[in-house]
């Protein structure tokens, strides 16, 4: 017994781990691909142009930076992720991340050669990059889902359901293969369901009843994805520390250290004034388009909340007519179909520029370039009376994109927004802050990013299941029927 289940755990590691080395190896291929077509710009157009000859290590030292940068960008934005993502969503992060890595390099090579050097050589290198990204992602895809079957997995579910159509959803299929969905009380009546899985779902569990699997898929090198409850996303901003001779966790309120509020706001101060710099051309343009188009005001003025329940106004281009909310009632955008947008509007909403004049209110430190996004009072107020914690939120100074705003939807539901904002409360740093702002960019052309709420709804709440938010707030659901332990094994066979 005890030899067979060594054998069992010994052969889950080799499997782990030649695939963790072979997935590693495709990547790898790709990054030296990327960095094969730099290096060959930079050696035919560049190399023998700058003030001071680099010779032999001052161009690796060039070329390395490349690469460098593409890794840092292509994991900014999930350029690896052939398991999870789909071919299209691949090919364009990796696109963008070499646009981002080659734009920082031409500017480099500009300081380098002290005059602006011939542009074209770099942009015949990028979309050689870009055909290089789709025919790897292309590939990698193809070459993965046919040397590795779908990880056979299980769905454990306790307050939220519908994991599995998630999974059906968003393309997962070739990835886990869902062999079985059981309530929580009847995975833990017989753990050993779990054996024969290499991976399971885990959704608005309990902490008791979740650290039970948690050990038991650890100790059996079962891998485990949990849709994590806001006790959870509170707790992972906790500070490590030692009292008494034992270890403990200390959670606190949003209270980061001085140096890093001012270095934000001098990021801030200097990131705003020099977008309003160059991207004023665009504001003029769009200002004169809304003008010009029904003849009503530039600027639309909202409500909104910010640190600790401070209200200011956010100014925005205006999208949508001027009697759009003429019954006075707080609503949001059902996205392309509502009517209330202009024709100028669907367009500058698409690409965001709708928000620019906010770059305004960034200098003058009403707003920040990163944190939670500001919610209107009256629709705030909607969303606490399910969910008192929503106003959690309201620990940081809004800013202009978040966490939410990179990895969720316009319409993201509001706990599933509360969460990711937490997560961002709970561990600021310049770094989180410049990774949210550079990922961004890749939502901008993503129309799935302004994907409205239905129609008929106000706010993104209506028609959410009650048990994701909880009863009132207090994250609590009566528990499913439970089953035999043989009807357990049964859901997995």
């Amino acid at each position: 017994m005890i030899y067979a289940y060594q054998s069992c755990k010994g052969d889950k590691i080799v499997k782990s781990m030649k695939h963790d080395i072979a997935v590693r190896f495709v990547k790898l291929l790709n990054v030296i691909a990327m960095t094969a077509l730099f290096a060959a710009c930079w050696y035919i157009n560049y190399a023998e142009h700058v003030v001071a000859p680099f010779y032999r290590r001052g161009n690796w030292l060039v070329i390395a930076l490349f690469m460098v940068l593409y890794i840092i960008f292509a994991r900014v934005y999930d350029a690896f992720s052939i398991t999870l993502s789909r071919i299209s969503e691949i090919a364009y992060s990796q696109a963008l991340a070499a646009l981002v890595s080659d734009g920082i390099m031409f500017i480099v090579i500009w300081l380098l050669m002290q005059r602006f050097p011939n542009i074209l050589p770099g942009l015949a290198t990028l979309a050689a990059q870009v055909a290089c990204a789709i025919i790897w992602a292309f590939w990698a895809h193809r070459w993965y889902f046919s040397t590795f079957p779908p990880c056979r997995s299980l769905v454990v579910y306790d307050v939220r359901e519908g994991m599995e159509k998630l999974i059906d959803e968003y393309g997962l299929k070739k990835r886990f293969d869902i062999c079985g969905i059981m309530p929580i009380d009847v995975c833990l009546r017989d753990l050993t369901v779990l054996d024969d899985v290499g991976a399971v779902f885990l959704s608005g569990i309990h902490s008791h009843d979740r650290n039970i699997i948690l050990k038991y898929c650890m100790e059996h090198r079962v891998s485990i994805y949990m849709v994590p409850r806001i006790g959870d996303v509170l707790m992972s901003g906790a500070k490590k520390m030692h009292m008494f001779h034992l270890p403990m966790l200390r959670a606190e309120r949003y209270n980061p250290a001085p140096e890093y509020l001012f270095l934000k706001r001098a990021f801030d101060l200097v990131v705003s004034c020099i977008a309003i710099v160059v991207l004023s051309p665009v504001m003029l343009i769009t200002a004169i388009a809304i003008k010009a188009s029904d003849g009503g005001p530039i600027f639309y003025k909202q409500l909104r909340l910010t640190k600790d329940g401070r209200e200011f106004y956010i100014t925005k281009f205006r999208s949508m007519r001027v009697d759009a909310e003429k019954d006075g009632v707080a609503r949001l955008s059902t996205g392309e179909n509502d009517d209330r947008i202009t024709p100028v509007g669907r367009v500058i909403r698409k690409c965001r520029i709708d928000e620019l004049p906010q770059l305004f209110q960034i200098a003058s430190g009403t707003l920040s370039i990163v944190g939670p996004r500001p919610e209107r009072p009256e629709i705030a107020a909607e969303y606490e009376k399910e969910m008192p914690e929503f106003r959690l939120r309201l620990q940081a100074k809004a800013g202009l994109t978040g966490y939410a705003q990179v990895y969720g939807k316009y319409n993201t539901t509001p706990y599933d927004k509360l969460q990711m904002d937490l997560m961002y409360i709970a561990n600021p740093s310049i770094w989180e802050d410049l990774k949210i702002m550079f990922a961004t960019v890749k939502i901008l052309f993503m129309p799935e990013s302004t994907e409205g709420v239905s129609d008929g709804q106000t706010t993104a709440m209506d028609g959410e299941q009650a048990a994701v938010c909880g009863c009132n707030g207090k994250e609590s659901a009566s528990k499913a029927d439970t089953d035999s332990k043989e009807m357990a094994r049964n859901a997995i066979k």
